[in-house]
């Protein structure tokens, strides 16, 4: 039997309101969430200021400090470029702070590339630097307005620490061993290990060999001795070391397309974990030879400023490692972009540093490291104490593994003042480490 018409009113009455409930509570949170975010007032950026520093031991610096309409509230970026430092800070002063000044600071993929197009030519040196610098900057305060460190912004931590590689060199292999196991009993799981600096191994005496009369007589590199010895010196530390560590070797982009692959072929039994750099980055083709006769695995990019150079490499899986500078590439958006490339392709980044880098760019590139899931290692890179101090918030390293923090944005700050007391240092005259020289004088390509 029906139950009354009274009885079926109030039933239907009952799944109405309940219905109505169910419908209206995400609509409930959702206008809660938009008068949360409508409450934060509209950022702009009032002031940009390049930074240049030797920060206390001859570096050549060049950092971006953003201040936005907030008062107090500012982001840090770097700009550094060992070899244009003052090129930089004047472009960053003179044409694109007054670009920037009132640009919306929460727009950060917008002003990315409006950045990026505005001077008509892009993917230049200078060009890379600065446009790494702001986004850094814009990352920063964006974290400092949320309250939470970039990494979670970019998605939260995909593992624990970054691991490191450490560099270890020697004039005799016996030397380099003994430098390599010094790191490995420090805790550092991967080494790259070098012979006499670059292209040491390969390189003859001042004086000796046959030469050009009244012609060029300093050390000189020959590419078949590198090719000879280097293989040798990665035998030897297989031998007294074991496969325990992970071994890595730069070779500077000194070697022809032939030799390139030769010296590939040669190392694969001693299971590297990769080879850096092998060519210049005019000659990536070769990469297409290599694959074709080894496994070594294959890490290039640190000389790497556009993406036609990189995406091919990635996307034909040319090379394993990307090894390309957060500050040069376009800084953290950027660094974003290559890393979701590398894991499409099953390549991995191991970001650039060098001895020349700065640790606001170290810690970008963490809280990418951090966040990935393309991740293979971080290059390392330790400061001295007066830096820690200049710049409160550097990474640290212990037992192979990179530490930053969990301060919001990037998790650095710049002693201004002291800054200013350790003033850039203008470069020299004369020839700079990049000058390598063959027999007959002629210069090898880095």
């Amino acid at each position: 039997m029906s139950p009354p018409l009274e009885a079926r009113y109030r039933n239907s009455m009952r799944r109405r309101e309940l219905l109505t409930s169910l419908m209206a509570a995400p609509l409930a949170v959702t206008a809660q969430q938009t008068n949360r975010t409508r409450g934060l007032p509209k950022l702009t950026i009032r002031n940009v200021r390049p930074i240049a520093t030797s920060g206390g031991r001859g570096y050549q610096w060049v950092f971006v400090k953003v201040e936005t309409s907030e008062p107090g509230l500012y982001g840090i970026g770097s700009a550094s470029n060992v070899n244009n430092a003052l090129s930089v800070a004047t472009a960053i002063e003179k044409h694109y702070a007054p670009f920037w000044v009132g640009k919306d600071v929460a727009r950060v993929e917008d002003l990315w590339q409006n950045t990026h197009t505005r001077g008509y030519w892009r993917n230049g040196t200078i060009h890379n630097n600065v446009l790494s610098a702001i986004d850094m900057a814009l990352w920063d305060i964006k974290g400092k307005r949320a309250g939470m460190p970039v990494y979670d912004l970019l998605g939260g931590k995909a593992r624990d620490a970054v691991p490191m590689y450490a560099h270890a060199d020697g004039r005799s292999m016996d030397e380099v061993a003994d430098n390599v196991k010094r790191y490995m009993d420090e805790g550092y799981r991967h080494v790259r290990a070098q012979m006499g600096g670059y292209g040491g191994g390969g390189m003859i005496a001042p004086g000796q060999g046959s030469r050009p009369a009244e012609g060029f007589k300093g050390a000189a590199f020959d590419e078949e001795l590198y090719v000879e010895i280097i293989p040798k010196l990665f035998e030897h530390l297989r031998v007294k070391l074991g496969k325990d560590v992970k071994l890595c070797h730069d070779v500077h982009e000194h070697l022809s397309g032939a030799m390139a692959v030769e010296l590939s072929k040669r190392v694969e039994p001693y299971r590297l974990f990769f080879l850096e750099d092998v060519l210049p980055p005019e000659q990536i083709q070769w990469f297409r030879n290599i694959r074709q006769v080894t496994t070594t695995p294959m890490a290039m990019g640190e000389l790497f400023t556009h993406p036609l150079e990189w995406v091919p490499l990635i996307s034909e899986r040319l090379i394993d490692f990307f090894r390309g500078r957060v500050s040069q590439i376009g800084g953290i958006t950027a660094a974003r972009k290559v890393a979701a490339l590398c894991e499409t392709f099953g390549c991995r980044t191991a970001f650039q540093e060098g001895g020349d880098n700065d640790p606001v760019n170290q810690l970008a590139a963490w809280h990418v490291d951090l966040s990935i899931s393309s991740f293979g290692i971080q290059e390392e890179n330790h400061f001295p104490a007066i830096v820690h101090e200049m710049l409160p918030g550097t990474a640290q390293l212990k037992g192979g593994y990179l530490y930053g923090n969990d301060q919001p944005g990037l998790g650095i700050d710049i002693n201004e003042a002291m800054a200013a007391k350790h003033p850039l240092v203008p470069p020299g005259p004369g020839d700079s480490w990049t000058t390598v020289r063959g027999m007959d004088g002629s210069l090898v390509r880095p």
